[in-house]
């Protein structure tokens, strides 16, 4: 390891980049061997979350090495040259009321990070956007220092929270999420593994939550099961956008109006309200993503999807599995004018959205249960 003035140095240097590719904030933590106590601490964490099936169907998250270790529980277990970790975080947070305020009749909700457009009010993938900005310090990186790198934008084999937290960029709250007390939680992170001895020269930073539990009283599913702990195979996020096939019956009430990912935990968190407002090329907010009309959602066919949502986080999840969300907040709403719709796709092909209308149709007490 270098002398603590030239890690000072790289490692501000390093942030400068991070900040001139258009990051909000960025750090480094080193990346510790699985052996090693911090790194023990990490890997037995997630183990045993994974052990436990917290991941849900998440069968990526249960990849391991030729060693039998976890790929997350360590930066090393996936890649052994992994030296130091850099975070970028990406301010995201886009104008808009909150999930939790008074909506229209028969509104869904979309996850506030897929709202992003360009200034052509298309859809811009914010996985797309943050690589483009990380190859940018990457390449500076490279272009200064001899060194091994790889750019990681929610794709990587790592607990990036767990680094970001240990770089300094801000405390794991409560919900889980990543908080900065200036930030708030609206944070996409980033990641760049590098072969450089680096290590944080900032503290972590102290936890602010103090005695507040609004986040895991708020959660409609208790995913949150304890303070930052979360059973994802409960969270609202991955039964909308990674859950496959049909969704729990006793999961569908609490789902609400969410058609894509879940907002509450943050939406009710202190620290966000006032957070600081995305100003960035490419995080226009599209305004018919705040609050959508479930009808309009549930009228997009597949040209219709295609073009509203190319390069947006919503194609990944498929028009599918959308209309199989629309359906359970149809259900959820109240509103008993989407019974033609509901009653056309309980007769439909598709077998998972054709239960999920029936399940609609009934809660709507529009058949026999």
């Amino acid at each position: 390891m270098q002398d603590d003035a030239w890690n000072a140095e790289r490692v501000e240097w390093v942030r400068v980049q991070a900040i001139e590719a258009g990051f909000d904030l960025a750090g480094v933590a080193g990346a510790p061997d699985a052996a090693e106590k911090q790194g023990v601490e990490t890997a037995k964490r997630f183990s045993d979350w994974v052990t436990l099936g917290r991941g849900g169907e998440m069968e990526f998250l249960k990849r391991k090495n030729e060693r039998g270790e976890f790929l997350r529980s360590s930066a090393r277990a996936a890649m052994p040259w992994a030296r130091s970790v850099i975070v970028c975080a990406f301010n995201y947070n886009g104008a808009g009321l909150r999930s939790v305020d008074a909506a229209p009749p028969n509104a869904g909700w979309i996850a506030r990070y897929a709202w992003n457009g360009d200034k052509l009010g298309e859809s811009v993938d914010y996985h797309d956007d943050l690589l483009l900005r990380l190859k940018k310090v990457e390449a500076a990186l490279r272009d200064s220092l001899a060194c091994k790198t790889k750019c990681y934008v929610d794709t990587g084999p790592l607990l990036e929270r767990d680094f970001a937290a240990r770089a300094g960029v801000g405390w794991v709250g409560k919900n889980t999420c990543v908080l900065n007390q200036h930030s708030g939680s609206w944070l996409l992170l980033g990641v760049i593994v590098t072969s450089l001895e680096m290590e944080a020269i900032t503290e972590i930073a102290a936890d602010r939550c103090g005695s507040c539990t609004r986040c895991v009283d708020a959660c409609p599913t208790d995913a949150l099961i304890e303070p930052r702990k979360m059973d994802a195979s409960l969270c609202i996020s991955y039964l909308t956008i990674e859950k496959k096939g049909s969704i729990a019956e006793e999961l569908r009430e609490k789902i609400g109006r969410q058609v894509f990912g879940c907002d509450i935990c943050q939406d009710v968190c202190p620290w966000n309200r006032k957070a600081p407002f995305a100003v960035k090329d490419g995080l226009k907010t599209r305004e018919e993503l705040v609050n959508p009309a479930l009808e309009w959602l549930a009228g997009l066919d597949g040209p219709g999807f295609r073009r509203e949502f190319a390069g947006s986080p919503l194609e990944r999840t498929k028009r599918g599995r959308l209309l199989r969300n629309v359906a359970i907040a149809m259900g959820n709403s109240g509103d008993v004018s989407n019974q033609s719709r509901l009653e056309e796709w309980a007769g439909g092909e598709d077998a998972v959205l054709a239960e999920a209308a029936r399940w609609a149709l009934q809660r709507l007490g529009l058949v026999a249960s």
